[in-house]
């Protein structure tokens, strides 16, 4: 249901700036900082189930699907920029900022080009660097969450908070046709890490969410966010026996957050929750349809790619629930397998005032286990490749 303009009842509480870093530092960020560094001094290792990286899921290949688009757009994007804002936006491949992302609206570690402070021109070349990257759908949705940022401001009128540019677009290493690269935008609500190798990419962690996910009302009136992912995985629940559901839900409680959210790369996650081998072949497409939802936000070629490795793991896959499964219920699930790990989950309000989950208020996170998010496995194998090469 879309939020009306009555039924605005926002939660009292001190703004923060999302734009800088405020001075002093308030204790809650503070806390978040102290502990984002603490995790982010952790060689990078990946999500695994126990603490040990599963190895030989991925391979360096030629896939098909081109990516010399992707690369014309980033190229055209960093010619718009001048000096300064281009060494904000640029780093190297392997730098640490790919990890230094944050959901929070709140600044919190933010780097590369930002895009409220360019100019429409930039901001245009910005997003034709994700149109190019994702799939209609996907790009429908990164931008939709960027304009309900916008809806937000317009209701609480938090103008240093909130809005649809508060984003900071960063590109990774040289756009390449045979080299690694890649692109992150970093903001409330939306991050998305892209990595490119040759024409194969990996886009994980991908965090998506919105408060709210739709409205009737302001600039933007009509937008809505993440219907599909949240009927289809009712719809999947609804399905189930009682037997497949005890075995399915994990916790009757919500947890508070996603478990693989920011600055949680290297979180172990034992599978837990219902194998994909024990449900019928319906409930079995009602799963490949809830897993394309999230995967269908890349390209075709390379959905399709992705899609393919997913089903190469079906019989290692696991889906758990935590909450019920009342048609207006509050939920969690993922999806868990040793190539993707998706969760979704029903948010009490930050901005809106709800001490409790609730439907206007979602976050989404896909990742890929085992190493290579942000493209790291493929991008030590192709280092392994080249030095060898030398050999």
């Amino acid at each position: 249901m879309a939020l009306q303009t009555q039924e605005f009842k926002l939660r009292r509480r001190t703004p923060m700036s999302g734009r800088t870093l405020v001075s002093p530092v308030p204790d809650g960020i503070k806390a978040r900082i102290e502990t984002a560094e603490s995790h982010l001094a952790d060689a990078f290792k990946g999500v695994t189930t126990d603490g040990s990286v599963r190895t030989g899921l991925y391979t360096i290949q030629n896939t098909g699907s081109s990516t010399s688009d992707i690369k014309t757009a980033a190229d055209s994007f960093l010619v718009s920029l001048d000096p300064a804002l281009k060494a904000d936006a640029t780093f190297e491949v392997d730098s640490e900022e790919w990890r230094r992302w944050c959901n929070i609206h709140p600044y919190l570690m933010r780097h590369g080009a930002f895009l409220d402070a360019a100019s429409s021109s930039q901001r245009d070349l910005a997003m034709g660097l994700l149109r190019e990257s994702l799939s209609p759908v996907g790009f429908e949705t990164a931008r939709n969450t960027m304009k309900l940022n916008e809806a937000i401001r317009e209701i609480t009128g938090s103008n240093e908070e909130y809005g649809e540019w508060l984003y900071w677009l960063s590109i990774m290493g040289t756009p390449s046709d045979d080299q690694p690269w890649g692109w992150q935008i970093d903001g409330h609500h939306l991050i998305i890490n892209f990595f490119v190798l040759g024409d194969q990419v990996v886009m994980t962690p991908a965090f998506m969410g919105s408060e709210p996910v739709a409205v009737d009302v302001g600039k933007y009136a009509g937008t809505r966010v993440f219907e599909t992912e949240e009927q289809a995985g009712l719809a999947l629940a609804q399905s189930l026996s009682v037997e497949q559901k005890r075995q399915m839900v994990i916790s009757e409680d919500m947890p508070s957050e996603v478990f693989t959210t920011a600055f949680r790369d290297n979180f172990e996650m034992k599978h837990e929750g219902l194998k994909y081998d024990d449900l019928s072949s319906n409930q079995q497409s009602l799963v490949m349809s809830l897993i394309g939802a999230y995967v269908n936000r890349m390209r075709s070629g390379h959905a399709q790619i992705k899609m393919d490795e997913v089903k190469s793991h079906l019989s290692e896959t696991y889906i758990a629930w935590m909450g019920s499964v009342d048609e207006d219920s509050v939920f969690y699930y993922r999806i868990h397998s040793p190539v993707i790990l998706i969760e979704f989950d029903h948010q009490s309000g930050i901005a809106l005032d709800s001490d409790v989950p609730m439907r206007q208020h979602i976050h989404t996170v896909v990742r890929t286990p085992n190493g290579n998010d942000y493209g790291k496995d493929l991008l030590r194998q192709h280092r392994e490749q080249a030095d060898h090469s030398h050999d």
